[in-house]
């Protein structure tokens, strides 16, 4: 009887002890999307997703759209007659992988066995493919991007499939994907191919259209691309954005890649650098100080500062200027800012304190995300204590010890632009602008004194590269040093960020070059970067083209008064031009056609030349000219 007992005992036991391992391997295949029937068929499941929606530029020019391509699959029956399936395969679709696929079908026999995703086939090869017993076609739309490089690392770009891996595919993946449909293949008795489909209704992807204008973020990208290439840099980094909007016209970085074949890419060129690293800001940082003290009515314009001819002691160390040639007395906050006096600065920012500074520049978001619409974005830092030691204070003032991003600056400055209000950067476009959030971060009268200081340091300061002839051209340099791998400074980060003035749509640009080699400045290398890219937008576009004309109540205008002197006017080479009484037309075309440098105040005709005429002129000379209208009898 005791013997009976064990016997049902253990056999009820090997019982339960299988049913638990039936019910672990049914759990098991369900995670690989297998699912184990009592008559031992296999079932897989394939989600198939409707076609995933364009992302289309400001204009509706396609940036990423879809293009017809095929999955094939099939169950190997093993043996020779798996391996004749394969070379029929070959003779139809050579660009397979078959090596690998012969291994494969060998190992899974019977099992679902993919052949290819995504496979470009036309319709004679689909056609074939269809005869064929033991393979199953399935369609399926591959992602492909018609410019390639061109936004690439804004854009992302999707796996195998059709996940949005990176930038905006990624951060808006389930728009642009939509609801999955799920197709269930299975196998009969008879080994036949049985294909199910679920009862559900797949939701429809969405398009989305950006705020990127194509043809300025092709500009942009060349520029960039030219700068960082002449002046042998790292990397660079350059945006276009609308004060008013915050929308971005444009975003790159460089080096990029192409997202159609992102296999022979590499991780960092792949990341959107502009909003993902973080680093030392430099002079360009300065603006913010002043701002703060402008704001804290603890300077005005014309307060001077002592700047100690160009060493001055704190705690124990020295702070120095940008360049050791400059050894500054008396300088005003206007000259402090024109200068980039990194000496003025640290002056400024002891009778500001850094609590006041800090709140001020949390305004700005610095220390914090913009809120960007992609992934990875830094939020950079800044130090959170109540107060900080002198030297510390000292270097913050001027945008070292502080870590912010590309976007950040560039919003902060799109703020100055904007007379002191602070749009949050979007990559979507505005279609109703009478609901852009503007927060007033500074007082207006704070950012139109700042927007006169910057252009000041443009025409007679450190950014004389970004001048655009018949525009006021606001902005500033940075030359930062920058953080090396392991730690210190290693080389430096050349920058600037400037806009335009008297035109009605506002916008800002910036770029910034890494580590260059071959010059170091931020009006050599970065200046010219953004200088370009205002001049492409403001010459090109119809909005701002007209502004240059100058135009008096009573029709005429003043810059055509007097035409005819100037084709009198007498060039000698390595001289001075005299442009005493000729109106802009004339002035701008000798002086662009000798290719002489200049910069302008006022209109009408010229009243005031600095050099003289028949000075000696050199490669640097900046010819300064001042308007005044002129006088009728």
């Amino acid at each position: 009887m005791k013997n009976k007992i064990r016997i049902v005992f253990v056999g009820v036991s090997l019982l339960f002890l299988a049913v638990i391992f039936r019910a672990a391997q049914v759990q098991i295949l369900n995670r690989h999307k297998l699912i184990t029937y009592s008559n031992s068929q296999v079932k897989r499941e394939v989600k198939s997703y409707p076609q995933r929606g364009h992302i289309l530029d400001r204009n509706g020019s396609p940036l990423a759209i879809n293009i017809k391509s095929y999955d094939l699959f099939t169950y190997p029956k093993g043996g020779d007659e798996t391996l004749r399936r394969l070379e029929q395969l070959e003779k139809i679709v050579p660009q397979l992988n078959f090596p690998k696929l012969k291994r494969s079908a060998v190992k899974r026999k019977g099992k679902f066995t993919w052949l290819g995703r995504k496979v470009a086939i036309n319709e004679q090869q689909l056609e074939l493919l269809k005869s064929m017993k033991d393979i199953t076609v399935r369609k399926q739309m591959s992602r492909l991007y018609p410019n390639h490089e061109l936004l690439a690392q804004t854009l992302g770009f999707v796996g195998i499939d059709n996940d949005g891996l990176s930038g905006i595919e990624y951060s808006f993946n389930e728009k642009l994907k939509g609801k999955a449909v799920i197709e269930r293949y299975s196998k009969d008795a008879k080994g036949r191919k049985i294909k199910y489909k679920q009862v559900s209704v797949p939701g429809k992807s969405q398009d989305l259209q950006l705020s990127i204008d194509k043809d300025i973020q092709a500009s942009l990208e060349t520029f960039l691309k030219e700068g960082v290439e002449k002046f042998e840099g790292e990397s660079g980094g350059a945006a276009v954005m609308d004060a008013e909007t915050g929308e971005i016209w444009a975003m790159a970085n460089y080096p990029t890649f192409d997202p159609n074949d992102i296999k022979k890419t590499k991780l960092h060129q792949r990341r959107m650098s502009f909003v993902s690293d973080q680093f030392e800001p430099g002079s360009t940082f300065k603006t913010l100080t002043i701002a703060s003290a402008l704001e804290n009515n603890i300077v005005k314009i014309d307060t001077n500062y002592y700047c100690e001819r160009g060493r001055y002691l704190v705690g124990n160390h020295y702070i120095k200027e940008s360049d050791n040639k400059h050894a500054y007395e008396w300088l005003s906050v206007e000259d402090i800012l024109r200068y980039s006096s990194n000496i003025g600065t640290t002056k400024i920012a002891f009778d500001l304190t850094y609590p006041n500074l800090r709140k001020t520049l949390k305004k700005f978001k610095i220390g914090m995300k913009t809120g960007i619409e992609l992934p990875g974005e830094a939020k950079g830092s800044l130090d959170s204590r109540v107060n900080i030691t002198p030297l510390r204070l000292s270097n913050i003032s001027f945008g070292q010890g502080v870590a912010t991003t590309g976007m950040q600056m560039l919003a902060a400055y799109a703020s100055i632009a904007n007379d002191g209000k602070y749009v949050k950067p979007t990559l979507i476009k505005v279609t109703d602008k009478t609901k852009v959030k503007k927060d007033r971060i500074i007082s207006k009268s704070t950012a139109r004194t700042l927007q006169k200081m910057l252009v000041k340091a443009v025409e007679e300061g450190t950014g004389s590269r970004a001048i655009v002839p018949h525009f006021v051209i606001a902005g500033k340099t940075s030359t930062a040093q920058a953080v090396g791998k392991k730690g210190g400074y290693h080389g430096y980060n050349a920058g600037f960020i400037g806009f335009p003035l008297n035109v009605g749509k506002k916008f800002v640009v910036s770029a910034y070059v890494k580590k260059p080699k071959k010059a170091y400045y931020g009006n050599t290398v970065a200046a010219p970067i953004v200088q370009k890219v205002i001049k492409s937008i403001l010459y090109k576009r119809k909005e701002y083209n007209q502004l240059a004309k100058v135009k008096v109540r009573t029709g005429r205008s003043i810059d055509k008064v007097r035409i005819k002197q100037s084709s009198k006017r007498r060039v000698v080479k390595g001289k001075v031009p005299n442009l005493l009484g000729l109106d802009k037309n004339s002035a701008f075309n000798l002086l662009d056609r000798t290719k002489i440098k200049y910069s302008y105040r006022g209109f009408g005709v010229v009243s005031k030349q600095f050099p003289a005429a028949g000075e000696p002129l050199t490669k640097g000379t900046l010819v300064k000219l001042q308007f005044k209208a002129p006088a009728y009898d």
